[in-house]
């Protein structure tokens, strides 16, 4: 490993440089970093990353966005696209274990940075390739965001009503799914490459194909019996009862009772022990059949009581239920709170900021966040003059001439 350090974190001495925006690539170095490892994240000269001013909501004229993208992360500024700034990038990389880059197939290759020019100068390079349709095939040279991943891997056509077309899940899934395989694969070459002894290897993920991933059984039932899973809305069709519920305050709770015995202990909380023996709802394949009269008995029960009153209810029943959370059910929840689910962290601009921890927890060595998003350039001087071993008027002049 290239990166130092005493093992306190499970990546502690891994050095990571980034390349790339917006959120596919990012977020793979955002989870590396919270483990610990060192990442730097290389940036144009001048306005940097664009998740640097998403996000429509913001505070003293700052993003909220960026904090969490960016944490852990240290950024430096340079112009890839000048011979002089591909030069300082290519003694980067070979400085590094990982190198993360989200541009389209064939950039940076352009750029002299592909990886059979990188991995001459660092045999043992792990290069994550994050683009839209991956590093081959007949769509690698098309444009790819996590929308158009998310549409042709599969997850709109299953997502949302069926008398509506498919909606957005809401966050960014296939970036997010796409920089977490990646990670999952980064990890990989690494322990190949450490406790095999094998060289530096590519990981190439498509963003299609993150989402395709978590398809589950779709495809053999295509293939083997001619059916394609469509849109179902709340519900997973005949398994009853297992729906979102209305409350007397205006909120939903998920009820999921669809086992025999869980049903039996739901129908007794509703005050009716009766329906766990009615040849309607006494089984799996009953209650599945007859989905919706079970599911307009149960609505009739939730819309006379707050989503409080139904929780406590399902609680002392032992059935499984949950209120649909908002962010402010979140940061009001004990259980999050006694998980550190949500943690404050001291942002240089914005002052305590909160954002969620790390996830998953170890107990060893846990993921830690140490600082929010860095200003542009903020450690040029730490990696040029003191990994690369320039002197600042180098720093000076090359900043004149619009290369970092």
């Amino acid at each position: 490993m290239n990166g130092g350090g005493n093992g306190t974190r499970p990546l502690e001495g891994v050095r990571v440089v980034e390349m790339g925006s917006l959120l596919a690539g990012p977020f793979c170095g955002q989870l590396l970093g919270d483990f610990g490892a060192e990442v730097i994240k290389v940036e144009p000269p001048g306005k940097g990353d664009p998740m640097r001013e998403w996000g429509r909501h913001r505070k003293k004229g700052r993003t909220l966005w960026w904090p969490i993208i960016a944490r852990n992360k240290k950024s430096v500024t340079l112009n890839l696209r000048e011979a002089e700034g591909q030069e300082l990038a290519r003694k980067l990389v070979s400085k590094a274990d990982v190198l993360v880059e989200n541009f389209r197939p064939g950039t940076m290759e352009r750029w002299g940075l592909g990886y059979d020019k990188l991995r001459q100068l660092n045999p043992g390079l792990v290069m994550v390739r994050v683009s839209g349709f991956g590093q081959t095939g007949p769509y690698k040279d098309q444009a790819g965001f996590g929308a158009i991943g998310e549409a042709m891997g599969g997850i709109r056509h299953i997502t949302g009503f069926p008398d509506r077309p498919p909606p957005r899940v809401g966050i960014s899934l296939g970036d997010s799914l796409a920089a977490t395989f990646g990670t999952l694969g980064a990890l990989a070459a690494l322990y190949h490459r450490e406790a095999n002894g094998g060289k530096g290897q590519v990981v190439d993920v498509g963003i299609y194909e993150a989402v395709f991933a978590l398809m589950e059984s779709t495809i053999p039932e295509y293939v083997l019996t001619g059916h394609v899973r469509g849109r179902t809305g709340t519900v997973l069709p005949f398994v009853a009862p297992s729906n979102i519920y209305p409350t007397r305050d205006g909120d939903y709770v998920l009820i999921a009772g669809n086992a025999d015995t869980v049903f039996r202990r739901l129908a007794k909380a509703l005050g009716h022990p009766e329906w766990a023996d009615d040849p309607r709802y006494a089984t799996h394949h009953a209650r599945g059949e007859n989905m919706e009269e079970l599911d307009e008995m149960i609505s009739a029960w939730t819309r006379e009581r707050t989503g409080q009153e139904i929780l406590e209810t399902m609680r002392e029943a032992g059935v499984p239920a949950g209120k649909v959370y908002t962010a402010k059910d979140m940061v009001e929840d004990p259980h999050y709170a006694a998980r550190e689910n949500i943690v404050t962290v001291e942002d240089q601009h914005l002052g305590p900021f909160p954002m969620q921890n790390v996830i998953p927890r170890l107990t060893e060595t846990p993921g830690e966040i140490r600082w929010t998003g860095p200003d542009l350039g903020q450690h040029n001087t730490e990696i040029y003059c003191g990994l690369l071993d320039l002197r600042e008027d180098d720093l000076r002049e090359l900043k004149g001439r619009g290369i970092i």
